[in-house]
């Protein structure tokens, strides 16, 4: 089986598999993204995202990670819930986290399907394959706008007419030559109401991103203290930031997740701030296990925590900073201060 048949058996196969949408492409399909990669490294954008340099080549260059590779095969899985995700942001003394990583780590979800689907892939025409998910230098925003999978919108997130911007994405790398797809262009449109409701302006413009000022980075990326000019922003955020996709009008086509894994697990939406910041290492790597948020450790995310309780307004919770001026984390004794001269008041 090969070319179209092959193609038209593996979109189904995917689909069966329960990915959301699949497209494919070639890895020279985005000549422009080494150029535009190189300009937001230069500006410092990237923050302490050191990896993001050091692996320029491969990551500007998707033909240059694998050059035995000829198609690129992009796949969309959904994680849409229910409900309103910003709606935990009222509830100051309480923890505001992702709707990505409320359940289990969508990097081991993604990749087993992917794995299985590449392995159906070797038996149905042979060839070779590689499988990625977010954790290689490969640039899967513009392959999958290449791919026709969506486009990026202003807030440099990829966005889909069919599913909103509630899904994952993932790749598959192979020697087989596939029919590919038509790129998808910009829908965008004058909409600016991503741009306009981040917290701490991390869009120096449209389709740019200063990654040293997203909560997201800031929440999970940033080691040491945030810039104290920034952590008011940071609100009851705790784990990532999901404000710009939220409002997104494209959303009223998003599709609910299949994957039961990505629902809510107990205790990821809305919990106490007292009770999280309580937590020590032990106890950290216990309640987060298999889930996204254990890869940050909890020195950082006990700091996001205090960040929150400086920003909660409520006294109630000063002796739980005050309890943590002493840690033995330089981050979390510098954000228990804050947070305790925070709540002091003026």
């Amino acid at each position: 089986m090969k070319g179209a048949a092959l193609k038209a058996a593996l979109v189904a196969e995917a689909r069966a598999a329960g990915f959301a949408s699949t497209r494919v492409t070639t890895p020279d399909a985005v000549p422009e993204a080494a150029g535009r990669l190189r300009a937001f490294l230069a500006a410092g954008r990237h923050g302490q995202m050191g990896w993001m340099a050091e692996r320029e080549g491969w990551r500007g260059d998707p033909a240059a990670l694998w050059p035995a590779a000829r198609s690129v095969v992009m796949l969309a899985e959904n994680y849409t819930q229910e409900g309103d995700p910003l709606a935990g942001l009222a509830w100051r003394d309480r923890g505001n986290i992702s709707v990505y990583s409320r359940g289990k780590d969508y990097h081991d979800l993604v990749k087993k399907r992917l794995k299985r689907l590449g392995r159906w892939l070797i038996d149905a025409s042979g060839g070779e394959i590689k499988v990625f998910v977010d954790t290689a230098p490969v640039m899967e925003k513009p392959l999958a706008q290449a791919a026709g999978l969506g486009w990026q919108g202003k807030h440099t997130n990829l966005v889909s007419r069919d599913l909103g911007s509630w899904f994952f994405l993932g790749a598959i790398f192979t020697t087989l030559e596939l029919p590919v797809d038509a790129p998808e262009r910009d829908h965008c449109g004058s909409c600016r109401a991503c741009l306009d409701i981040c917290p701490t302006n991390a869009f120096p413009a449209p389709y740019q991103l200063d990654a040293r000022r997203c909560i997201s980075y800031l929440t999970i990326e940033h080691r040491g203290p945030v810039d104290e000019e920034l952590r008011p922003g940071l609100g009851n955020r705790i784990y990532g930031c999901d404000d710009c996709l939220a409002v997104c009008p494209w959303n009223k086509f998003a599709k609910a997740a299949s994957e039961t894994g990505y629902l809510p697990r107990p205790g990821s939406e809305a919990p106490r701030l007292a009770e999280l910041a309580r937590l020590d290492d032990a106890a950290f790597r216990a309640r987060f296990a298999g889930s996204p948020i254990k890869r940050i450790g909890r020195d950082r995310f006990v700091r996001n925590v205090l960040y929150a309780i400086g920003n909660s307004d409520d006294p109630v919770l000063a002796p739980v900073a005050a309890g943590l001026t002493g840690d033995p984390a330089p981050e979390v004794a510098d954000a228990a201060r804050w947070a305790v001269g925070r709540l002091a008041g003026p």
